[in-house]
C-alpha cells in the first residue's frame, strides 16, 4: 500500500425542477471566494433534506457544478452564480463534476459498510494453516522430551 490518493472524475447532466425550497443544495466559491485553492469553480457545499436536488439523488455534496442551463460557471464571482441560479427557471439543467476518491486499486466507488476489498478468507486461511504448523511443531518438540 503506497498511501497515494487518486481520483475518478467524471460528468454528468442532472435535470432539476425546482420546489418549494428551490433546487435544494447551497453553492459556495467563485472567483471571489475560492473554495478549493486555484480553483475559482462553484462546488455543492449542501443538499437540503427532501429538496428537489435529495429526491433525485445524483447531486452529492462536493460535486462541482460546471453551467446551468448550458452557461458556463468559470470566472463567475460567488453572488453572480448566485443569481444564476435564482434566475434559472423552473426546470434546470445542470453539468456537475464528480470527483470519487480511488486508493490504491481499479478505479471504483466503494461506501461505507462495504467490505474493504480482501476476502476474509485470504486472512483466515493462512493464519489457520500456521496455527496449525505451531501446533504441529510443538506436539512434535513435547515428544521428544
Amino acid at each position: 500500500m503506497n498511501g497515494r490518493v487518486d481520483y475518478l472524475v467524471t460528468e454528468e447532466e442532472i435535470n432539476l425542477t425546482r420546489g418549494p425550497s428551490g433546487l435544494g443544495f447551497n453553492i459556495v466559491g467563485g472567483t471571489d471566494q475560492q473554495y478549493v485553492s486555484n480553483d475559482s469553480g462553484i462546488y455543492v457545499s449542501r443538499i437540503k433534506e427532501d429538496g428537489a436536488a435529495a429526491l433525485d439523488g445524483r447531486l452529492q455534496e462536493g460535486d462541482k457544478i460546471l453551467s446551468v442551463n448550458g452557461q458556463d460557471l468559470r470566472n463567475l464571482l460567488h453572488q453572480d452564480a448566485v443569481d444564476l441560479f435564482r434566475n434559472a427557471g423552473y426546470a434546470v439543467s445542470l453539468r456537475v463534476q464528480h470527483r470519487l476518491q480511488v486508493q490504491n486499486g481499479p478505479l471504483g466507488h466503494r461506501s461505507e459498510g462495504e467490505p474493504s476489498g480482501i476476502p476474509i478468507a485470504l486472512v483466515l486461511v493462512p493464519a489457520f494453516a500456521l496455527t496449525m504448523v505451531a501446533a504441529w511443531a510443538f506436539v512434535r518438540y513435547r515428544q521428544q522430551l
